[in-house]
């Protein structure tokens, strides 16, 4: 095993906050640590693998490591940008970490000049010390092996290749669980049709009725909406305005609110503006998200052990938060938007806000610690900032359960979807990711890819051919679904993996392999191919 090593990054040389600035209004401080203690390994330096590492390393990844026994050939300068003419016969694990520590110095580079698989066959616990494994053009059976290992171990795999104009990539994990999945779209938390007693004090002392013009204009729309809404129930029931009529209504009652200057006329308040336009969206029932409440459900949740991760003892705090003191809502966000205000009354507010979510994240820290106890680990494992940015995220957690790769490879477990006609859909995407289920077939085989060899190509057709009704056969599908041209095309690509295409999936699985490293936004479930000819993609959850 050779070693590249750039010098270590220390508190005094990161000047971090200008480098990575634009990221860390991403994913923020603790998501840049995650990425800057990340061990990544990368299974041959293809085109495409050297694409996933420029895109990690830039962003300052801790460390990683090329694991490739083959040389440098003239297909690899002619496709890869981190391999040069002059490295040709030299070892291409060696030249691409090289070229690769130079774009950032924070990063640290290994390199192993041995085949994967000899590797995965000698040492296969070799693979168990890094944060994340990523594999490219790794043949059938040592990737099952590698995935079936790496599951026990629970390391995530990515699995990346491109092929002639055809995208693979493929996630492989047990669980994973996120806590800041950044949804696009969410309603402000804002409990109005279950205020909680800091809240109804704070507005009860405000009466409307009493102020002049200046203060007036300058009650937080909050307010108005929660004053209005009170007297709306005592008129209906108690019941909150339910449907866009009923709303209307109240709309018109909140703008007739504004005062009357000495002509006759409504004064300009924005504030009643602001009621107005945000009632729809503030006006929402407080209820645990059906996401959320599938997970308090999941085994983990509820069964509580040694071996149990951090965000399953604090979901299942904040499960018996909900149950008891949240009386069935989840831990309040503790954030409002801006506001027509005066400075004083917002600043009131939003104290007041916070100091409920403090009290529900300390309710829920003090069950947290009664688990630790429970379950025999100690208080540290969990601090009041993780339980603080939990309760923050809440309504947005998420839990991806990934199919093994042993799973979705055996006929008798396979998910091809049910009610995907391919033979009625021409442009279905699985196709491609049958073709190349069987060109591996094909190499374990004859040791080589369909078309590899120009002369070959005509008669890798039949052969290829054969594969494909074989593995339609066993995965239940009739023989004649992919139709010849596909099997002409794919014997046409001869394997070769275009540059352009290594540096869109490139991109794309750096994109997931940093949501899986710092736990934050959504990673695909499982599967995605790429259609380079139509430059569209698909996931499939097999």
């Amino acid at each position: 095993m050779a070693t590249t090593t750039a010098a270590s990054p220390t508190s005094e040389n990161k000047v971090n906050v200008n480098r990575y600035d634009r990221q860390l209004r991403l994913w923020g401080d603790h998501g840049q640590a995650c990425l800057e203690n990340a061990k990544v390994c990368l299974i041959n330096a293809t085109a495409t693998g050297t694409e996933i590492l420029k895109n990690l390393v830039l962003p300052g990844i801790g460390s990683f490591t090329i694991v490739d026994g083959d040389k440098v050939t003239g297909a690899d300068v002619g496709n890869n940008f981190f391999l040069a003419k002059d490295t040709i016969g030299q070892s291409r694990a060696h030249v691409a970490t090289n070229l690769l520590m130079e774009l950032n110095e924070e990063v640290s580079g290994d390199y192993v000049e041995e085949s994967p698989e000899k590797l995965l066959e000698s040492n296969p616990e070799f693979f168990n010390r890094f944060t994340l494994v990523v594999a490219t053009n790794l043949h059938e059976k040592p990737l099952l092996q590698l995935a079936a290992n790496l599951r026990e171990a629970d390391i995530p795999l990515l699995i990346c290749r491109s092929y002639g104009f055809i995208g693979y990539a493929r996630i492989v994990a047990a669980d994973h669980t996120i806590i800041e999945s950044h949804p696009d779209n969410s309603h402000e938390d804002l409990r109005l049709d279950c205020p909680f007693p800091g809240l109804i004090d704070f507005c009860d002392k405000l009466n409307l009725n009493d102020m002049d013009k200046k203060e007036h204009s300058h009650v937080p729309w909050l307010v108005i909406i929660y004053k209005y809404l009170q007297k709306w129930k005592e008129e209906h029931n108690g019941e909150p305005p339910k449907n866009y009529k009923e709303k209307t209504l109240m709309k018109e009652t909140i703008r007739n609110g504004v005062l009357i200057n000495e002509n006759g006329n409504p004064e300009e308040e924005q504030n009643f503006d602001e009621a107005v336009e945000n009632l729809n969206t503030s006006l929402v029932r407080t209820h645990i998200p059906e996401t959320v409440q599938k997970i308090f459900n999941d085994p983990s949740c509820t069964q509580m052990h040694a071996d149990s991760k951090n965000f399953w003892i604090m979901l299942h705090a904040m499960k018996e938060f909900t149950e008891n003191e949240g009386k069935s809502a989840l831990p309040l966000r503790g954030t409002i938007p801006d506001m027509t205000a005066d400075s004083n009354r917002y600043i009131q507010l939003q104290n007041i806000y916070r100091e409920q979510a403090h009290k529900d994240v300390t309710n829920i820290l003090h069950r947290v610690q009664n688990i630790l106890q429970k379950i025999g680990k100690p208080y540290c494992s969990i601090t009041e900032q993780d339980v603080k940015l939990f309760c923050k995220n809440g309504s947005f957690l998420r839990v991806i359960h990934c199919r093994s790769l042993a799973e979705e490879y055996d006929p008798k477990s396979a998910q091809i979807q049910e009610g995907l006609q391919l033979g009625d859909e021409e442009d279905s995407d699985i196709v491609f990711y049958l073709m190349l289920r069987a060109a591996e077939r094909f190499f374990e085989e004859y040791s080589r890819y369909p078309g590899w060899y120009d002369d070959q190509v005509e008669g890798d057709v039949f052969k290829l051919k054969t594969h494909v009704s074989k593995l339609l056969m066993e995965l239940g599908l009739s023989s004649t679904l992919i139709k010849d041209d596909y099997i002409h095309e794919m014997c046409r690509y001869g394997a070769s993996e275009l540059h352009s295409i290594a540096a869109y999936m490139g991109g794309v699985m750096s994109q997931e392999a940093i949501k899986i490293i710092t736990g934050q936004f959504v990673p695909f479930n499982n599967t995605l191919i790429y259609n380079a000819m139509k430059q569209c993609t698909t996931t499939l959850e097999l």
